[in-house]
């Protein structure tokens, strides 16, 4: 991953995941613990038949974390976005540390984006598998 203004590389995994993590206005520490703990056991890699049986934990893999606003654009009136919803950034950072914290936590090497950063980021997608997190629906 690299800042657009820097051309540096901040960022990089191997096998794992890429969570581009949107932060709302309502989320809370609690929510920030669930997530991580639903990113870090979540069953999305193949086992040994090729069944999507294995955690992040399991396959020994790492974490990219991106702060990702924009995630929260609202998009029902007009053309453009509104970002209302999106926390603040002093709540956003906050929230954001937290989730990074409960993953290493869990023994999970974690590279992170530059927060508050525009980034060209690249990802090899193996799957591809895209999948949509929700606190609500944890």
């Amino acid at each position: 991953m690299l800042p657009q203004e820097e051309n540096r590389l901040v960022g990089e995994i191997g096998v794992g995941l890429l969570v581009l993590l949107g932060i709302g206005m309502s989320d809370s520490e609690r929510e920030a613990g669930l997530l991580a703990r639903k990113c870090s056991e979540l069953r999305i890699f193949e086992d040994e038949k090729g069944k999507m049986n294995r955690s992040l934990i399991d396959v020994g893999g790492s974490m990219l974390v991106v702060s990702q606003f924009t995630l929260y654009a609202d998009c029902k009136r007009g053309r453009r976005p509104s970002f209302t919803d999106a926390a603040p950034p002093e709540l956003a950072d906050l929230l954001y540390q937290r989730f990074i914290s409960e993953v290493r936590q869990r023994g999970i090497p974690v590279a992170l984006g530059a927060f508050r950063t525009e980034m060209h980021v690249r990802l090899v997608n193996d799957g591809p598998v895209t999948i949509w997190l929700d606190t609500q629906d944890l």
